[in-house]
């Protein structure tokens, strides 16, 4: 079957691993459902896994791809949950210490058709489209995380987003804006800062820009770049959710801030298939729609991992059959 892989691992130079090929078509375990892919979007975790991180290198060749949304056998269309727990796992499905998203241990949704347990996947609503509802399984999922279950916010506080066209950025302020929140986001570039003023954003400023007053809540994927000002533009006893570092881990943590000012910090990691579900609801209810920046056939993927690896990005990059 047609497939978009990653041939091994390339820490220096991850689009050197990138095949559009064949791969052979996979077995459905006892369980485990076929999903005939109709779109997948793009994630950072893509080209970690083209490095080699998070992914050991005996699980060379590895079909790309977190997330998607299909059709099953019988026609069924479905919205695919990424993260694979261990057989009999209770509790939240992200703090199973076993857990494994696709791509890590299992084959991923680049590709004609996808295998995944029957539990990871849920009705897709008839009023999102294939393209749309691929973005939700990562980036969108994340976002919401963040903010409903992780943040503590209430309606009428104010958010900062640090980075303003990402995947994640970008559904962090299309949701904060439909739930009542007060957003602001930084942007490296002009254009940047216009997309995310479009999506919904009541204030926009440059990197690392003196903002008008400190917010309740710093969300945070860039990392290292961004970090020192995400700390500094908290209210005492604000919070920080991250879930991500794509400039770089290891920031300065400027503790003597953190515990002086009582600061709190969060780490956030997807979601679970319940908050994927009321994902779904959530923009049903709302209209809100991903942010789509580019949509582009499988065939053509490798310009999409371009952009995204030189941060050309304004939205969700997505791939169709």
């Amino acid at each position: 079957m047609f497939a978009v892989y990653a041939s091994e691992p390339n820490a220096e130079k991850p689009l050197d691993s990138l095949v559009i090929g064949e791969r052979p078509e996979p077995d459905v375990p006892e369980g485990w459902v076929r999903v005939k892919v109709k779109a997948a979007s793009l994630n950072m975790h893509d080209l970690w896994t083209l490095r080699g991180v998070g992914i050991k290198p005996e699980q060379f060749p590895m079909i790309l791809g977190c997330d998607g949304a299909g059709t099953l056998d019988d026609g069924t269309e479905v919205v695919i949950h990424s993260v694979i727990n261990a057989p009999g796992w209770q509790g939240d499905d992200t703090l199973d210490p076993k857990r494994t998203l696709l791509t890590e241990k299992h084959q991923g949704t680049f590709a004609e058709q996808v295998v995944v347990p029957a539990r990871n996947v849920v009705p897709k609503p008839s009023s999102l489209s294939f393209t749309e509802a691929a973005t939700m399984g990562t980036a969108w999922l994340t976002a919401y995380r963040m903010l409903f279950v992780k943040s503590g916010l209430r309606p009428g506080q104010t958010m900062l987003v640090q980075g303003a066209s990402g995947g994640v950025s970008t559904a962090l302020v299309q949701l904060g804006r439909a739930a009542g929140f007060r957003v602001w986001v930084t942007g490296r570039s002009e254009e940047k800062r216009a997309l995310a003023e479009n999506l919904g954003a009541h204030q926009t400023f440059e990197s690392g820009a003196r903002l008008p007053e400190r917010v309740d809540a710093v969300f945070e994927t860039v990392g290292k770049a961004t970090w020192s000002h995400s700390v500094k533009s908290l209210k005492p006893g604000g919070i920080i959710v991250v879930s991500g570092s794509t400039s770089g881990p290891d920031a300065h943590a400027e503790l003597q801030r953190v515990f002086f000012l009582q600061l709190r910090i969060a780490g956030s990691t997807m979601g679970t298939r319940d908050e994927l579900t009321d994902l779904l609801a959530y923009l049903e209810l709302t209209g809100v729609r991903p942010q789509i920046g580019a949509e582009l056939p499988f065939a053509e993927a490798e310009t999409g991992f371009k952009n995204m690896l030189d941060g050309e990005t304004s939205g969700k990059v997505t791939f169709f059959h």
